[in-house]
């Protein structure tokens, strides 16, 4: 594990303002973090990263530290690939690496057709993209996040909690996870994050129009490599999953098997540093 320290950076962009770190040597790697997740969900991951990248994580507009000019305003995709193509341009040379998941994924794909060539590399592990499922199980995919949304304004995180558990098949009482991660706690911060995420992100989600074929086209023309990802133990009724696989298959190829579930990524960071490192090497 690299012993080196992230160093700490905000960028104004178009009606926010973002907060950003950078730890590490080599490669840019951006890691697009999935849920209510800022910069500092993959803490455990980012060290065992640091020896071979450099290592970029953020804070997405709205979230802890990324302030909103206009808190009220709807956030969209298209706002959130275009941070991430800002973001990289102050930090990347050329062509980066980016690791999205869940809904650093639905970014990363974002970023592929609407930014063509920013990323040389996207693994996009179960991305939270509706519009990659055929029309029925696409209507059953937003119904589940509207219910979600409606179960936080009914009954607040208590409420919500159980319905995303459902969603992305993730039991926290039980699940395996690596010994020695740093604690979690539900801060008032993150309950914010989780206010956001849930009241406005499920929004730009669901609404959202990208055709998924334009990433791949995007792709095609630009050079970019798209890999798509699934967990080990993610449950194939998962509609992440679903996603994955869709991605996969628009792409020719078969997804990669990351450890864990859909949060493998922080529930096994040693051994998804490992595995990114084999994937990207690939």
């Amino acid at each position: 594990m690299a012993t080196t320290i992230a160093t700490t950076h905000t960028l104004s962009v178009p009606g926010a303002t973002l907060h950003y770190q950078v730890e590490g040597s080599g490669p840019v790697l951006l890691l697009s973090q999935s849920g209510e997740g800022d910069a500092d969900r993959t803490v455990d991951l980012v060290p065992h990263l640091a020896d071979t990248f450099t290592v970029v994580t953020y804070d997405r507009r709205g979230l802890s530290r990324s302030t909103l000019e206009d808190p009220a305003r709807p956030v969209t995709m298209a706002e959130h690939a275009d941070d991430v193509a800002r973001l990289l341009a102050e930090v990347a040379d050329g062509p980066a690496l980016m690791a999205g998941f869940s809904m650093g994924g639905a970014i990363g794909l974002q970023v592929v057709a609407r930014h063509p060539g920013v990323l040389g590399t996207l693994i996009a592990h179960e991305p939270v993209t509706p519009n990659l499922l055929p029309e029925a199980d696409r209507a059953r995919h937003r119904a589940e996040l509207a219910a979600i949304q409606e179960a936080y304004a009914s009954g607040g995180l208590s409420g919500a909690f159980p319905a995303i558990a459902r969603h992305l098949g993730i039991d926290p009482a039980h699940d395996d996870t690596e010994d020695g991660l740093t604690p979690q706690p539900m801060t008032p911060r993150r309950q914010a994050n989780f206010g956001f995420f849930i009241g406005t992100e499920f929004t730009a989600v669901t609404t959202d129009r990208l055709d998924p074929a334009e990433p791949v086209q995007a792709a095609a023309l630009s050079g970019t490599r798209i890999i798509a990802a699934t967990g080990r133990t993610t449950r194939p009724t998962v509609h992440t999953y679903g996603c994955a696989l869709a991605l996969a298959d628009l792409l020719g190829a078969e997804p990669v098997v990351f450890p864990g579930g859909h949060n493998g990524n922080t529930a096994f960071p040693r051994a998804t540093a490992q595995a990114l490192k084999v994937t990207l090497a690939a």
